[in-house]
């Protein structure tokens, strides 16, 4: 009975560790990598989207914004009134 206890508990625990991963809260303030949006991309940008927030990243070319939800920070691609990514092209 102790043997099937230890088989239980064991996977449990765990998993119960797996949850102590630590995530950054800064939403990406500690890389200083925050650019001021130019005009012209904040006159095309939604009106819901944080541009205080955006960067601009070097892997695809297209700003960015963090976006701060109830449950969860997430990174998110900065869009126009009818859903397209902004970008310049890709960074070199």
């Amino acid at each position: 009975m102790i043997q099937s206890k230890a088989f239980l508990v064991g996977p449990l625990f765990l998993l119960g560790l797996s949850a102590c991963e630590t995530v950054p809260s800064d939403g990406g303030a500690s890389r200083g990598d925050y650019v001021s949006v130019p005009e012209s991309v904040s006159s095309i940008a939604a009106s819901y989207q944080d541009l205080t927030t955006a960067r601009l990243r070097k892997e695809d070319g297209c700003y960015w914004y963090t976006h701060r939800g109830p449950v969860e920070t997430t990174e998110l691609p900065v869009r126009t009134d009818n859903g397209s990514p902004i970008c310049t092209g890709p960074v070199s």
